[in-house]
């Protein structure tokens, strides 16, 4: 046959078979054909699924964005943790690295070391140079009327001794101020109180060891200068205990007091004037001749030292005042420091 004869014969098409060049009619939810298994005898075993592992939920990877926040587990919650508050005893540690991680604290301890040692043996130097009595008499009343005790620690050298120890005990916090980290410990440990009241244990304790150093060794030191002129005493000698212990803890009440004023004052300047004009100059201007003037004077750190240094009968006043009295006031010093730091440091903002 040929083409035109192929086209002019008609196509017979059986009913509901499709057209071979037709296409598929398309329905909106085709549903799909399924083919029926074959059922299986009962011999055959039967098919054992395994089980799907769970899915965790993996971490975005970086810089994707992450729309649905990370949810925290409640019993991992920092808000739930215990909060811990630190113990005394390293708050103690804590200000004692402070202090001795500073060079120009303890250079400032040495040389006030070195002043006031140098002082008392200057003076024994002297009264050994200048000795004129040969006499055993007058070697007796020299030891009688306590000379030795008073070389042993001289007014200058305590002088020298409140003025440096109340600045260095000024520095102690006024430093903080001035660099700032003041705010970051107390940051680290709101509870202000308890971390001032390791400041002044660290820096009374200090002291102390400074003042015993010092004391202990003028004494020393002037009493085997003055023993070459054949006047100089033991350690067993009445009084001598006295002596030594009232020039020894001098350096931690000067100290604490300084620490007080740098904690109200605050600024470097300030507080060193301040610090002389109360612990120094103010015991200076008192005077012994009206009842509340000498009071006053008798309440001082300095007069106190005053009186306990004398050994020997009591010079004559009109308001004499006792030996308890001047420990007393040593006592109630360190407390009023320890207690207006504290409060100056509770009641204004850094």
């Amino acid at each position: 046959m040929t083409r035109k004869q192929i086209a002019r014969t008609p196509i017979t098409r059986t009913p509901g078979t499709p057209s071979p060049t037709a296409h598929p009619p398309v329905t909106d939810n085709p549903t799909p054909t399924r083919t029926p298994t074959p059922a299986t005898p009962e011999t055959t075993p039967a098919t054992e699924t395994t089980p799907t592992s769970p899915t965790y939920p993996t971490s975005p990877a970086p810089g994707s964005r992450q729309d649905t926040p990370s949810v925290v587990p409640r019993s991992r919650s920092r808000s739930h943790l215990p909060e811990t508050r630190p113990r005394f005893v390293d708050l103690v540690a804590s200000e004692w690295v402070k202090l001795r991680s500073l060079r120009s604290t303890w250079i400032a301890y040495a040389v006030t070391a070195l002043a006031v040692i140098a002082f008392n043996a200057g003076t024994a130097y002297d009264m050994y140079k200048y000795w004129t009595a040969e006499n055993a008499a007058d070697r007796a009343d020299f030891v009688r009327d306590g000379m030795p005790l008073q070389v042993a620690f001289t007014g200058n050298a305590a002088m020298v001794m409140v003025l440096a120890l109340g600045a260095i005990g000024a520095l102690a916090m006024v430093g903080e101020y001035s660099t700032g980290t003041v705010r970051t410990t107390f940051a680290a440990v709101p509870a202000r109180p308890a971390v001032m009241g390791a400041k002044a244990v660290v820096v009374g304790a200090v002291a102390t060891a400074f003042g015993v150093f010092v004391a202990g060794a003028s004494f020393v030191l002037t009493q085997w200068i003055l023993d070459a002129r054949g006047v100089g005493v033991p350690f067993g000698e009445p009084g001598a205990h006295r002596v030594v212990l009232a020039s020894a803890l001098l350096a931690p009440v000067s100290a604490l007091a300084g620490l007080a004023l740098g904690t109200v004052v605050r600024h470097t300047a300030a507080t060193m004037i301040t610090t002389v004009g109360v612990v120094l100059v103010l015991p200076n201007i008192l005077s012994e001749d009206r009842y509340w003037s000498a009071l006053a004077g008798h309440a001082m750190p300095f007069r106190a030292w005053e009186r306990l240094m004398d050994i020997g009968a009591p010079a004559p006043s009109d308001f004499a005042w006792s030996t308890g009295g001047a420990w007393t006031v040593y006592a109630l010093w360190v407390l009023g420091s320890a207690a207006v730091a504290t409060a100056g440091i509770r009641r204004r903002d850094l």
